[in-house]
């Protein structure tokens, strides 16, 4: 029963404020992405957003023509 008095206690230091306060990096990345630098936002990040941008686009190529073939292969009369 005493470590149940002990919870609120417990609660409230490990969500406490008095840790040290991180800078606010929002004006920076306002300033990054609102630049009129001709690119689309989603690759307005640098190397890993492109990265993440060509890996995403490979694999949705990739899975439509998979399906695109299966599809085909199910359209295909079944030889005897």
């Amino acid at each position: 029963m005493n470590h149940l008095l002990k919870l609120p206690r417990l609660a409230t230091r490990a969500f406490s404020t008095t840790t040290k306060q991180m800078k606010n990096k929002v004006p920076d990345h306002q300033n990054l992405f609102q630049a009129d630098n001709c690119l689309p936002v989603h690759i307005k990040g640098g190397t890993t957003d492109v990265l993440l941008y060509r890996l995403t686009m490979t694999n949705t190529l990739a899975g439509t023509g998979y399906s695109l073939f299966w599809i085909l292969c199910a359209c295909q009369p079944k030889g005897n």
